[in-house]
Protein backbone atom coordinates (compact mmCIF):
# COMPACT_ATOMS: atom_id res chain seq x y z
CA UNK A 1 0.00 0.00 0.00
CA UNK A 2 1.93 2.89 -0.97
CA UNK A 3 1.95 6.65 -0.45
CA UNK A 4 3.48 7.28 -4.17
CA UNK A 5 0.10 6.44 -5.05
CA UNK A 6 -1.74 8.79 -2.89
CA UNK A 7 0.95 11.82 -4.45
CA UNK A 8 -0.71 10.62 -7.98
CA UNK A 9 -3.92 11.60 -6.44
CA UNK A 10 -3.80 14.26 -4.40
CA UNK A 11 -3.89 16.69 -7.55
CA UNK A 12 -7.16 14.76 -8.56
CA UNK A 13 -8.56 14.79 -5.20
CA UNK A 14 -8.50 19.10 -5.16
CA UNK A 15 -9.65 19.32 -8.64
CA UNK A 16 -12.95 18.15 -8.84
CA UNK A 17 -12.97 14.27 -8.75
CA UNK A 18 -16.67 13.13 -7.65
CA UNK A 19 -14.69 10.33 -5.68
CA UNK A 20 -11.05 10.42 -4.55
CA UNK A 21 -9.83 6.96 -2.81
CA UNK A 22 -7.23 7.85 -0.13
CA UNK A 23 -5.05 6.35 2.15
CA UNK A 24 -3.92 6.59 5.99
CA UNK A 25 -1.02 7.80 6.95
CA UNK A 26 1.02 4.65 8.46
CA UNK A 27 3.56 3.76 11.00
CA UNK A 28 6.40 0.99 10.53
CA UNK A 29 6.77 0.87 14.52
CA UNK A 30 2.93 -0.15 14.66
CA UNK A 31 3.15 -1.63 17.79
CA UNK A 32 4.88 1.45 19.17
CA UNK A 33 1.40 3.61 17.89
CA UNK A 34 -0.74 1.33 19.31
CA UNK A 35 -4.48 3.15 20.09
CA UNK A 36 -3.59 4.17 16.20
CA UNK A 37 -3.18 0.31 14.90
CA UNK A 38 -6.37 -0.56 17.06
CA UNK A 39 -8.45 0.55 19.82
CA UNK A 40 -8.40 -2.99 21.20
CA UNK A 41 -4.71 -1.88 22.79
CA UNK A 42 -6.20 0.82 24.34
CA UNK A 43 -4.79 0.41 28.45
CA UNK A 44 -3.58 -2.92 27.54
CA UNK A 45 -0.53 -2.36 29.88
CA UNK A 46 -2.72 -3.03 33.01
CA UNK A 47 -1.50 0.34 34.48
CA UNK A 48 -0.97 3.78 32.26
CA UNK A 49 0.74 4.57 28.93
CA UNK A 50 1.85 7.95 27.12
CA UNK A 51 3.67 8.39 23.95
CA UNK A 52 5.04 9.96 21.22
CA UNK A 53 5.77 8.63 17.22
CA UNK A 54 7.06 10.56 14.54
CA UNK A 55 7.49 9.64 10.87
CA UNK A 56 9.17 11.30 8.12
CA UNK A 57 8.47 9.72 4.89
CA UNK A 58 10.51 10.80 1.49
CA UNK A 59 12.56 14.02 2.97
CA UNK A 60 14.77 14.32 0.09
CA UNK A 61 11.33 14.64 -2.31
CA UNK A 62 9.03 18.11 -2.03
CA UNK A 63 6.38 15.40 -2.24
CA UNK A 64 7.35 14.42 1.76
CA UNK A 65 5.12 13.34 4.41
CA UNK A 66 5.57 14.04 7.60
CA UNK A 67 3.28 12.21 10.94
CA UNK A 68 3.10 13.00 14.18
CA UNK A 69 1.30 11.21 17.07
CA UNK A 70 0.72 11.57 20.97
CA UNK A 71 -1.44 9.36 22.54
CA UNK A 72 -2.33 8.39 26.48
CA UNK A 73 -3.71 5.71 28.34
CA UNK A 74 -5.18 3.72 31.12
CA UNK A 75 -6.66 0.98 32.50
CA UNK A 76 -8.84 0.99 35.28
CA UNK A 77 -8.84 -2.18 36.96
CA UNK A 78 -12.05 -2.00 38.72
CA UNK A 79 -13.71 -1.77 35.53
CA UNK A 80 -11.42 -4.33 33.64
CA UNK A 81 -11.41 -0.90 31.29
CA UNK A 82 -8.92 0.55 29.27
CA UNK A 83 -9.41 4.77 27.86
CA UNK A 84 -7.50 6.40 25.80
CA UNK A 85 -6.49 9.96 24.19
CA UNK A 86 -4.97 10.17 20.36
CA UNK A 87 -4.07 13.11 18.76
CA UNK A 88 -2.26 12.67 15.14
CA UNK A 89 -1.01 14.93 12.48
CA UNK A 90 -0.29 14.19 8.60
CA UNK A 91 1.28 17.01 6.63
CA UNK A 92 2.35 16.16 3.04
CA UNK A 93 4.90 18.90 1.66
CA UNK A 94 4.03 18.64 -1.89
CA UNK A 95 0.74 20.64 -1.77
CA UNK A 96 0.67 21.25 2.25
CA UNK A 97 -2.57 19.11 2.92
CA UNK A 98 -2.80 18.97 6.38
CA UNK A 99 -4.98 16.65 8.48
CA UNK A 100 -5.45 16.86 12.70
CA UNK A 101 -7.32 14.43 14.47
CA UNK A 102 -8.10 14.18 17.74
CA UNK A 103 -9.48 10.60 18.96
CA UNK A 104 -10.84 9.08 22.38
CA UNK A 105 -10.75 5.31 22.78
CA UNK A 106 -12.40 2.94 24.77
CA UNK A 107 -11.64 -1.10 25.55
CA UNK A 108 -12.92 -3.67 27.59
CA UNK A 109 -10.76 -6.96 28.91
CA UNK A 110 -12.58 -9.91 29.34
CA UNK A 111 -10.71 -12.90 30.43
CA UNK A 112 -12.13 -15.66 28.82
CA UNK A 113 -10.53 -18.76 30.91
CA UNK A 114 -7.24 -18.98 32.45
CA UNK A 115 -5.29 -18.89 28.89
CA UNK A 116 -7.04 -16.82 26.80
CA UNK A 117 -8.13 -12.82 26.89
CA UNK A 118 -10.68 -10.68 24.74
CA UNK A 119 -9.95 -6.96 23.88
CA UNK A 120 -12.95 -5.35 22.21
CA UNK A 121 -12.22 -1.65 21.80
CA UNK A 122 -13.84 1.63 19.85
CA UNK A 123 -13.20 4.81 19.08
CA UNK A 124 -14.57 8.00 18.10
CA UNK A 125 -12.82 11.30 16.65
CA UNK A 126 -12.91 14.24 14.49
CA UNK A 127 -10.63 15.34 11.81
CA UNK A 128 -9.41 18.94 10.77
CA UNK A 129 -8.24 18.70 6.76
CA UNK A 130 -7.04 21.81 5.24
CA UNK A 131 -4.79 22.69 2.04
CA UNK A 132 -3.46 25.94 0.63
CA UNK A 133 -4.46 25.97 -2.70
CA UNK A 134 -1.79 28.60 -4.00
CA UNK A 135 0.95 26.48 -3.91
CA UNK A 136 -1.44 24.66 -6.43
CA UNK A 137 -1.55 25.30 -10.37
CA UNK A 138 -4.52 24.05 -13.00
CA UNK A 139 -4.83 23.50 -16.40
CA UNK A 140 -6.79 26.80 -17.01
CA UNK A 141 -3.20 28.21 -16.06
CA UNK A 142 -1.08 27.23 -18.52
CA UNK A 143 -0.56 27.88 -22.57
CA UNK A 144 0.24 25.24 -24.66
CA UNK A 145 3.80 25.59 -24.03
CA UNK A 146 3.28 24.83 -20.55
CA UNK A 147 3.85 28.39 -19.03
CA UNK A 148 2.13 29.87 -16.09
CA UNK A 149 0.08 32.65 -17.83
CA UNK A 150 -3.31 32.92 -15.58
CA UNK A 151 -2.78 33.90 -12.31
CA UNK A 152 -6.07 32.75 -10.57
CA UNK A 153 -8.18 29.46 -11.91
CA UNK A 154 -11.65 29.15 -12.65
CA UNK A 155 -11.75 25.86 -10.33
CA UNK A 156 -14.42 25.56 -7.66
CA UNK A 157 -12.36 26.16 -4.79
CA UNK A 158 -13.56 26.54 -1.65
CA UNK A 159 -11.27 27.60 1.38
CA UNK A 160 -9.28 24.77 1.41
CA UNK A 161 -10.69 23.51 5.03
CA UNK A 162 -12.84 21.02 5.96
CA UNK A 163 -13.88 18.90 8.97
CA UNK A 164 -15.43 15.64 9.85
CA UNK A 165 -16.57 12.90 12.72
CA UNK A 166 -15.23 9.40 12.42
CA UNK A 167 -15.24 6.22 14.31
CA UNK A 168 -13.73 3.00 14.41
CA UNK A 169 -13.81 -0.43 16.39
CA UNK A 170 -11.27 -3.17 16.65
CA UNK A 171 -10.90 -6.46 19.17
CA UNK A 172 -8.16 -8.19 19.94
CA UNK A 173 -7.12 -12.03 21.35
CA UNK A 174 -4.04 -13.06 22.81
CA UNK A 175 -2.58 -15.92 25.64
CA UNK A 176 0.85 -15.49 27.12
CA UNK A 177 2.76 -16.34 24.20
CA UNK A 178 0.26 -15.42 20.75
CA UNK A 179 -1.95 -12.73 20.15
CA UNK A 180 -4.31 -11.47 16.50
CA UNK A 181 -6.20 -8.53 16.37
CA UNK A 182 -8.55 -7.31 13.71
CA UNK A 183 -9.15 -3.40 13.47
CA UNK A 184 -11.64 -1.22 10.90
CA UNK A 185 -11.49 2.34 10.63
CA UNK A 186 -13.73 5.60 9.24
CA UNK A 187 -16.66 3.10 9.66
CA UNK A 188 -19.16 5.57 8.61
CA UNK A 189 -16.97 6.64 5.27
CA UNK A 190 -16.94 10.30 6.53
CA UNK A 191 -16.51 12.94 3.11
CA UNK A 192 -13.25 14.99 3.21
CA UNK A 193 -13.66 16.63 -0.22
CA UNK A 194 -12.12 20.30 0.15
CA UNK A 195 -14.28 21.08 -2.79
CA UNK A 196 -17.47 23.34 -2.52
CA UNK A 197 -19.44 20.46 -4.32
CA UNK A 198 -17.38 17.91 -4.24
CA UNK A 199 -17.63 14.45 -3.11
CA UNK A 200 -13.89 12.16 -1.01
CA UNK A 201 -15.86 9.50 0.78
CA UNK A 202 -12.80 8.35 3.09
CA UNK A 203 -12.70 4.30 2.26
CA UNK A 204 -12.76 1.76 5.09
CA UNK A 205 -9.43 0.69 6.34
CA UNK A 206 -9.61 -2.86 7.70
CA UNK A 207 -6.52 -4.52 9.52
CA UNK A 208 -5.55 -7.50 10.94
CA UNK A 209 -2.08 -8.23 12.89
CA UNK A 210 -0.62 -11.54 14.65
CA UNK A 211 2.36 -12.49 15.92
CA UNK A 212 3.83 -15.42 17.94
CA UNK A 213 6.97 -15.14 20.69
CA UNK A 214 9.36 -17.36 20.99
CA UNK A 215 10.67 -17.43 24.28
CA UNK A 216 14.49 -18.41 24.58
CA UNK A 217 16.34 -19.36 28.12
CA UNK A 218 16.71 -16.05 29.44
CA UNK A 219 19.88 -14.31 30.33
CA UNK A 220 21.45 -14.06 34.22
CA UNK A 221 23.08 -10.92 34.97
CA UNK A 222 22.78 -10.62 38.96
CA UNK A 223 23.04 -13.22 40.69
CA UNK A 224 21.97 -13.71 44.20
CA UNK A 225 18.91 -15.22 46.85
CA UNK A 226 16.63 -14.03 43.50
CA UNK A 227 18.68 -14.24 40.39
CA UNK A 228 17.94 -11.35 37.89
CA UNK A 229 17.45 -12.52 34.39
CA UNK A 230 16.93 -10.64 31.34
CA UNK A 231 14.16 -11.67 28.15
CA UNK A 232 15.42 -13.51 25.32
CA UNK A 233 12.86 -13.99 22.32
CA UNK A 234 12.03 -14.08 18.92
CA UNK A 235 8.71 -13.12 17.39
CA UNK A 236 7.90 -13.53 14.22
CA UNK A 237 5.03 -11.08 13.64
CA UNK A 238 2.19 -10.23 10.37
CA UNK A 239 0.07 -7.31 9.69
CA UNK A 240 -2.12 -7.17 6.73
CA UNK A 241 -4.36 -4.17 5.72
CA UNK A 242 -6.46 -2.78 2.73
CA UNK A 243 -7.94 0.16 1.97
CA UNK A 244 -10.51 0.79 -0.97
CA UNK A 245 -8.43 -0.40 -3.91
CA UNK A 246 -4.64 -0.31 -1.87
CA UNK A 247 -4.13 -3.43 0.17
CA UNK A 248 -0.81 -4.22 1.47
CA UNK A 249 1.71 -6.84 3.88
CA UNK A 250 4.06 -6.65 6.45
CA UNK A 251 6.03 -9.84 7.43
CA UNK A 252 8.52 -8.97 10.04
CA UNK A 253 10.15 -10.54 13.14
CA UNK A 254 12.06 -9.38 16.42
CA UNK A 255 14.86 -10.09 18.21
CA UNK A 256 14.90 -9.09 22.11
CA UNK A 257 17.70 -9.14 23.82
CA UNK A 258 16.80 -7.17 26.83
CA UNK A 259 17.33 -4.00 27.19
CA UNK A 260 17.93 -4.27 23.24
CA UNK A 261 15.57 -5.00 20.28
CA UNK A 262 16.19 -5.59 16.72
CA UNK A 263 13.70 -5.97 14.42
CA UNK A 264 13.60 -6.47 10.48
CA UNK A 265 10.47 -5.95 8.37
CA UNK A 266 9.44 -6.36 4.65
CA UNK A 267 6.33 -3.92 3.39
CA UNK A 268 4.61 -4.79 0.02
CA UNK A 269 2.83 -7.17 -1.77
CA UNK A 270 4.68 -8.20 -4.86
CA UNK A 271 2.09 -10.16 -6.61
CA UNK A 272 -0.34 -7.25 -6.71
CA UNK A 273 0.22 -3.94 -8.72
CA UNK A 274 -2.10 -0.22 -8.03
CA UNK A 275 -2.25 2.48 -10.86
CA UNK A 276 0.71 0.38 -12.79
CA UNK A 277 2.90 0.68 -9.96
CA UNK A 278 4.25 -2.78 -8.23
CA UNK A 279 3.12 -3.22 -4.70
CA UNK A 280 7.33 -3.52 -3.84
CA UNK A 281 7.36 -0.86 -1.10
CA UNK A 282 10.14 -1.40 1.60
CA UNK A 283 12.51 -3.40 3.93
CA UNK A 284 12.33 -1.83 7.59
CA UNK A 285 15.15 -2.30 10.11
CA UNK A 286 14.52 -1.33 13.98
CA UNK A 287 16.43 -0.83 16.76
CA UNK A 288 15.39 -0.50 20.56
CA UNK A 289 15.62 0.13 23.93
CA UNK A 290 13.47 -0.74 26.67
CA UNK A 291 14.15 -0.38 30.43
CA UNK A 292 12.15 0.49 33.47
CA UNK A 293 9.07 1.23 31.53
CA UNK A 294 10.71 3.57 28.99
CA UNK A 295 10.62 2.13 25.19
CA UNK A 296 12.83 4.19 22.87
CA UNK A 297 12.80 3.18 19.13
CA UNK A 298 14.14 3.87 15.54
CA UNK A 299 13.57 2.88 12.59
CA UNK A 300 14.37 3.20 8.52
CA UNK A 301 12.46 2.55 5.68
CA UNK A 302 14.74 1.75 2.47
CA UNK A 303 12.98 2.23 -0.22
CA UNK A 304 12.32 -1.05 -2.94
CA UNK A 305 9.57 0.65 -4.77
CA UNK A 306 10.58 2.66 -7.92
CA UNK A 307 10.66 6.15 -6.66
CA UNK A 308 13.59 4.54 -5.27
CA UNK A 309 16.19 5.18 -2.19
CA UNK A 310 17.13 8.65 -3.51
CA UNK A 311 13.37 9.66 -2.03
CA UNK A 312 15.11 9.34 1.40
CA UNK A 313 13.62 6.31 2.44
CA UNK A 314 11.59 7.42 6.17
CA UNK A 315 12.90 8.02 9.44
CA UNK A 316 10.76 7.12 12.49
CA UNK A 317 11.38 7.54 15.95
CA UNK A 318 9.22 6.11 19.47
CA UNK A 319 8.97 6.90 22.67
CA UNK A 320 6.59 5.59 24.91
CA UNK A 321 6.82 5.45 28.67
CA UNK A 322 4.92 3.10 31.40
CA UNK A 323 3.38 4.40 34.45
CA UNK A 324 0.90 3.54 37.32
CA UNK A 325 -1.10 5.50 39.32
CA UNK A 326 -2.52 2.60 41.93
CA UNK A 327 -2.40 2.73 45.46
CA UNK A 328 0.55 0.96 46.42
CA UNK A 329 -1.17 -0.43 49.64
CA UNK A 330 -3.86 -1.85 47.10
CA UNK A 331 -2.78 -5.58 45.76
CA UNK A 332 -2.67 -5.92 42.06
CA UNK A 333 -5.07 -7.39 40.03
CA UNK A 334 -3.61 -10.90 37.60
CA UNK A 335 -3.92 -8.59 34.47
CA UNK A 336 -2.44 -10.42 31.78
CA UNK A 337 -0.06 -8.90 29.23
CA UNK A 338 -0.24 -9.09 25.41
CA UNK A 339 2.92 -10.86 23.97
CA UNK A 340 3.63 -8.65 21.17
CA UNK A 341 6.41 -6.17 20.81
CA UNK A 342 6.48 -2.62 22.06
CA UNK A 343 7.83 -1.19 18.49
Amino acid sequence: MQRFSLVCLILIAVVGSTEVKAQDPQFSQFYAAPLYLNPAFTGSTGCGRAGLNYRNQWPAIPASFVTTAAYVDYFFEDYNSGVGLLISNDREGLAGLNSTSVTLNYAYQLNINEFVTIRPGISAGYTFRDLDFSRLTFGDQFDADGNVINPLTSEPLNVGNTGYFDFGAGVLAYTQNFWIGFAASHLTEPDQSLLEDGSSPLPRKFSVHAGYKINLPKAVYSKGIIPKRRERSITPTVQYKTQGNFDQLDLGVYITLEPIVFGLTYRGLPVKSLEGFPNNESAIALIGFSSNGMHIGYSFDYTLSDLGISSGGAHEVSISYNFCLRDPRKPPKNTRQIPCPKF
